[in-house]
């Protein structure tokens, strides 16, 4: 009926004229019987229109006017009627249409007056501060595909099939920043709403913008926060954590050379940022930590990984040092290994463990240009078993599509798999030739292989040998790190066989992933401590590091025992 003049009779059942963004409002009839087709449609409302007011929320009114389709965003066209001529014929009432389970298809319900009277769980808040929605889903949480099977597979274009029939947009109207959001609908609270929060209900206009259903809210949802977690414990007497700093940099490393290309815009910035990330370290409490997303100027004095090894220690308690990886050409360029903005690097508690020899690394094809250097380091713990643990630090090249060309183009894995996949092989062919010559084999490779679980550079590595701490320790439904409302690991801990055996645990700290970015020391919901100190979720690990018990402490050992019984 495009362009057609048509009259229609109906209730309005939301009045959204005055919303930068939606203009009009919302008719609605009691119905033609079929549960297929909409008994609702949208009419745009000018600003300055003789008929606004005879169109406000409750009026029965009668329109004459052309259809048409709209520009909804994201592709969507979006049928409404264009009035013009009003007529208001009281008051009326529409019967409200309650879901409880996601439908098959959300178009029948489309301009609709709608009520969930279902928990939502909220994916997202990253567009609550600027547009005012939450992306929420039914029946859970929602899990990236490839985190949970082979990118490109049958079972992982059902996973995204499920995700796209259970997401739902909730959205206050706003557009932009034209109004701050206490103003809005949202309950106050609601910016710091975490990832894993429910919306116990809601209810307002079903409509499909911008690339997505949504339902656009009449009045305030009801919310149940999701409490911010403890950190974790581990068993085990060593203890390894693991995490992405969401780019350190520190100016000139002495007060001066802000705003630097990433990270931290001033010294107050910088000051806020290490604070959450020493309080991140103090909470897990490990004796040996791998860090991503350093910035790579070397390992002076002024170096980032210096400036956090000194606020550990300041903030206590000390003994914290870090590796140095610099070698000749380090000391010429006063950049650490490879020529990337950032790097991995190490800290240990030097009163808990000392380096067993020198620190390797690897460079050439993918890592300096792409993928970051990964760095491998020996550590014997001071007291205990003295069997060193080989640990190696990596960061793989993010999924970002800038330069991707060829076989690095999205297939279905984000941009530079084979990039990914690549490092991955020359990181277990390395790790082969025992490149740290400690000739132990317990080694774990950490970090943040910027690859969901299912993908191949993941497939590579368990080929190898190595096995995934986090199935070893019979976790359940691990996830580091949120995108588009989706969970999933980009932050991997992978253990030799040797070192499956004496693993003892395996924990993430969902400290930030869950967190609004607004929570991060440069947002406005910033706070003392751990919460946001990086996109990226820390994971922790305890392995089993006990002394050996010499033949006549065994002896010993079995007497007791038996005199115990006796």
């Amino acid at each position: 009926m495009l362009d057609r003049e048509v009259i229609v009779k109906g209730v309005v059942t939301a009045d959204f004229s005055d919303r930068e963004g939606l203009g009009g409002v919302y008719l609605q009839d009691s119905g033609d019987g079929d549960p297929g087709t909409s008994d609702a449609i949208f009419v745009p409302v000018a600003a300055r229109a003789p008929y606004r007011d005879a169109m406000r929320q409750g009026a029965r009114v009668r329109i004459r006017g052309r259809v048409a389709e709209l520009d909804g965003g994201g592709g969507v066209r979006l049928t409404a009627l264009l009035p013009d001529e009003v007529e208001q014929l009281g008051l009326g009432e529409v019967g409200i249409t309650e879901l409880r389970t996601p439908p098959l298809d959300w178009e029948p319900f489309e301009g609709m007056w709608v009520r969930i009277d279902a928990p939502l769980t909220v994916g997202s808040v990253a567009d609550l501060e600027r547009h005012g929605e939450i992306l929420a889903s039914f029946d859970g949480r929602m899990w990236q595909p490839a985190e949970r099977a082979e990118p490109g597979s049958d079972a992982a274009r059902a996973i995204a099939a499920d995700n796209a029939r259970r997401r739902l947009v909730l959205d206050d109207g706003r557009s932009g920043d034209d109004r701050p959001l206490e103003t809005g609908i949202w309950p106050l609270g609601a910016a710091a709403l975490r990832s894993g929060s429910v919306v116990e209900s809601a209810e307002g206009i079903l409509d499909h913008r911008h690339g997505s259903f949504r339902l656009q809210l009449t009045v305030p949802p009801a919310l149940a926060a999701q409490a911010r977690p403890p950190a974790p414990r581990v068993e085990g007497a060593l203890r390894v954590a693991s995490f992405n700093l969401e780019n350190l940099f520190n100016g000139d490393g002495k007060g001066g050379g802000f705003p630097t290309p990433r990270g931290a815009r001033d010294p107050r910035q910088l000051d806020a940022q290490l604070g959450k990330l020493v309080a991140t370290v103090q909470a897990l409490d490990p004796d040996i930590a791998a860090l991503m997303e350093l910035e790579n100027d070397g390992y002076g004095p002024a170096s980032s990984i210096a400036a956090l090894v000194e606020a550990l220690n300041r903030a206590g308690p000390g003994g914290w040092r870090f590796v140095d990886a610099c070698d000749r050409a380090c000391r010429r360029s006063g950049r650490g290994p490879g020529d990337d903005a950032i790097r991995v690097g190490l800290v240990y508690r030097g009163d808990r463990v000392r380096p067993a020899g020198k620190p390797a690394t690897l460079a050439g094809g993918p890592f300096g240009p792409r993928s970051r250097v990964p760095l491998a380091q020996a550590f014997t713990p001071l007291r205990g078993d003295d069997t060193p643990l080989v640990v190696v630090a990596n960061h793989l090249k993010s999924k970002g599509c800038g330069e991707a060309e060829g076989a690095d183009r999205d297939n279905g894995a984000g941009c530079w798999n084979a990039v990914r996949s690549d490092s991955a092989r020359r990181l277990a062919t390395w790790l082969e030739t025992d490149p740290t010559r400690s000739g132990s084999d317990l080694a774990v490779i950490v970090g943040d292989m910027n690859a969901y679980a299912g993908e191949e550079p993941l497939r590579i590595l368990k080929a190898a040998g190595w096995q995934d701490a986090f199935e070893v320790a019979g976790a359940m439904a691990p996830y580091s790190y949120m995108y588009k409302g989706e969970a999933g690991r980009l932050d991997h801990a992978l253990v030799s066989p040797a070192l499956a055996a004496r693993l003892r645990g395996a924990a993430e700290w969902h400290s930030n992933a869950d967190e609004p970015r607004e929570a991060g020391y440069a947002g406005r919901l910033h706070e003392a401590g751990p919460w946001r100190s990086s996109d990226h979720d820390p994971l922790l690990l305890g392995f089993d590091w006990t002394a050996p018990v010499a033949p006549e402490d065994e002896t010993a050992a079995a007497g007791a025992v038996v005199s115990t019984g006796n």
